[in-house]
């Protein structure tokens, strides 16, 4: 009799008492050519030892699972749950396909291994590892996937630091030990400040505004949102302009656009902030809107021990293009490391995203004059702008210029900067799109009437050219371009054709799905191992970033421009169900980690391929199952849109 692996998933990370009890409830099952799995045997989880099942649901093939005997590239075996139920429908009804289930069918003589369903879900109920593995919840089974890649990290206590600091960074704020609150009023006296500074042994107080109605925070909240923030060094700063502090104001020193978080947001959304914005305090709103504590840097930076902050400080002190050089190949190891060690895709990406904008910052604050930065705002755009590159790609950036404004040397600084940036080994762009080209240099006005025109969609590159300004993200210089830039893009959509919409979303399908690539490994067809590659991109990534893209501009959805905030938004819009949206965030993020992992392995700066038959059963299913939430994600813009294109 044939047994069980326990050195492959699911089994591998149960108990000598669990695998007793699985033994105990494992039989073997033949399947002659063409037979199926009886009704009441899709209770159970099976483990392909010879031959091949076909998945299906009313008819349209799903997946395949193989035996060892289909190749000797795998060594372990295809398995899978019966008990697994399809995905919600497509229109957020979790009715619609409750009562539905998977046909499984041989498609040849094929050997099963079959475990009873109520062995594996008591040992599920023990056992959180298996229980994930075997989730019907695709983030559920993503997180097991991401746990046994953390456990092939070959220093046991790297690999726990690096948990705690993951655990860590996803912690809510206010689990770090705050500084305590103390307010002034702007009509008190930099002493008064100075003195409640040094009696209570802090570096800052809050200020109470005279006039809150001059604060331009939210007024929805409480009391948090109005305040200003003062500190030593705007007193210093105030007794080297000869200022007499015992009266002078603090009003006139305080800084009113105050940064703040909330209480309930995580540690990572802190650094990233604090990285990005370069602040060392950040005050902590509680659910009333009023200020819990402050979030001060070095005890957040205690707390966590992370050394993203350490590349900051390096391309904060650049001062040419060798110096950057160097802090940019920091990043590239902080990728590699940060990946190695487990750390989700999602906050790698975003990190990167924030060091990253500062390097370009830093490359044009060396390149260009104040009076530029000052009257210019620089954009990134694509996977940079939505915070999911990673690797470093083509250039995706454009200068929005003040009206009015000219400088003789634009033209030159903008051909600088790219080649610089292509220097430091981020490829410039095949499709030009990039601010050597003047189509993407331009003055605010015209900027906005060239958007006019591409809503018109009177050329095919159009449509790509939106896409590129929707995900288009701040980098330095005037903020407010980039701002009245997204307020034009919503007044150019409720102008355009009504059936634009419908238009721009036929992208998202115009890419094949990838249905029977379980059936096209190369041992079955004797063909060479690079043609039978996923492209990741064209399969998973593109649909996905897409069809949510154009969900979020039906909805003026504009501000955000990252996959992720679009479906924290489509969701507040009743757009999509919660589930679904984190079906489609957990998806999209496998298949960004499945790129990383390929460039990391090949050093190809597009990583697009992924050869199946290099993956394990468990990222093979995970594959099929984020493939299938791809193509339901297709289904429903089809619907949604009326789109007749298959």
């Amino acid at each position: 009799m044939a047994h069980l692996d326990f050195t492959q998933p699911p089994f591998d990370v149960l108990s000598m008492a669990e695998r007793q009890s699985i033994r105990k409830n494992t039989q073997i099952r033949y399947l002659a050519k063409s037979e199926s799995l009886l009704a009441e045997e899709l209770q159970c989880l099976y483990v392909v030892i010879k031959g091949q099942i076909e998945q299906s649901l009313d008819g349209e093939f799903v997946g395949s699972y193989l035996g060892s005997n289909h190749s000797d590239h795998l060594n372990n075996n295809d398995w899978f749950d019966s008990r697994r139920l399809p995905e919600s429908s497509a229109n957020g009804n979790p009715n619609t396909e409750a009562l539905q289930t998977y046909q499984f069918t041989a498609t040849e003589d094929t050997l099963l291994l079959q475990i009873a369903g109520s062995a594996v879900g008591k040992i599920s109920a023990q056992n959180h590892l298996v229980r994930q593995m075997l989730s019907d919840k695709l983030p559920e089974r993503l997180k097991a996937l991401q746990q046994r890649r953390n456990h092939k990290v070959t220093n046991p206590n790297a690999y726990n630091d690096q948990q705690e600091v993951q655990q860590i960074m996803l912690q809510p704020v206010i689990d770090v030990s705050l500084l305590p609150v103390h307010i002034v009023d702007a009509s008190n006296s930099l002493y008064d400040a100075a003195c409640i500074m040094t009696q209570v042994g802090l570096k800052h107080v809050l200020v109470r505004p005279s006039n809150p109605s001059d604060n331009t925070e939210d007024k929805h909240h409480g009391t948090g949102h109005m305040l200003g923030i003062l500190t030593d060094t705007d007193i210093c700063r105030a007794v080297s302009e000869q200022q007499n502090p015992a009266t002078t104001t603090c009003q006139r020193y305080a800084n009113f656009n105050l940064r703040t978080i909330n209480a309930t947001d995580e540690i990572g959304d802190a650094l990233l902030t604090m990285t990005r914005y370069r602040i060392h305090r950040l005050p902590v709103i509680d659910h009333n809107g009023d200020v819990a504590g402050v979030l001060g840097q070095s005890d957040m930076l205690a707390h966590i021990g992370h050394h993203s902050q350490l590349i900051s400080i390096q391309i904060e002190q650049a001062k040419d293009l060798s110096s950057l050089n160097t802090a940019v190949e920091l990043i590239g190891r902080y990728i590699r490391v940060q990946h190695q060690n487990g750390v989700k895709i999602g906050n790698i990406s975003r990190m990167v995203q924030t060091l990253n904008a500062q390097v370009f910052t830093k490359l044009w604050q060396l390149i260009v004059p104040d009076e530029v930065m000052a009257n210019t705002c620089l954009i990134v755009m694509g996977s940079e702008g939505r915070g999911e590159q990673i690797m470093r790609t083509d250039q995706d950036n454009a200068l929005i210029m003040r009206d009015g404004y000219t400088h003789d040397d634009l033209a030159q600084f903008a051909d600088t900067f790219n080649s610089h940036l292509a220097t430091l080994g981020y490829p410039l762009c095949d499709g030009n799109i990039m601010m050597t080209n003047p189509m993407w240099r331009q003055p605010l006005k015209a900027f906005n009437a060239q958007i006019s025109w591409w809503f018109k969609n009177t050329d095919p590159m159009h449509g790509i050219y939106l896409s590129a300004i929707l995900d288009g993200e701040y980098v330095c210089g005037d903020e407010s371009l980039l701002t009245q830039v997204r307020q034009h893009l919503k007044v150019a959509h409720r102008q355009s054709d009504p059936m634009f919409v419908r238009q721009f979303a036929r992208a998202a399908l115009q890419f094949g799905d990838v249905n029977q690539w379980w059936q096209k490994f190369v041992p079955l067809l004797g063909g060479k191992a690079d043609s039978h590659d996923i492209d990741l991109k064209k399969a998973g990534i593109f649909p996905l970033v897409h069809g949510i893209r154009t969900l979020a501009l039906e909805n003026d959805i504009l501000e955000v421009p990252s996959t992720k905030n679009r479906l924290k938004a489509l969701v507040k819009n009743q757009a999509l169900t919660q589930e679904r949206a984190d079906n489609l965030l957990e998806a999209l993020e496998f298949f960004m980690a499945q790129r990383l992992s390929v460039a990391l392995s090949t050093d190809d700066r597009h990583a697009r391929q992924v050869n199946p038959t290099t993956l394990t059963a468990l990222e093979r299913d995970l594959l099929k199952e984020c493939l299938s939430v791809v193509k339901s994600f297709k289904t429903q813009l089809r619907q949604h849109y009326q789109l007749e294109i298959a």
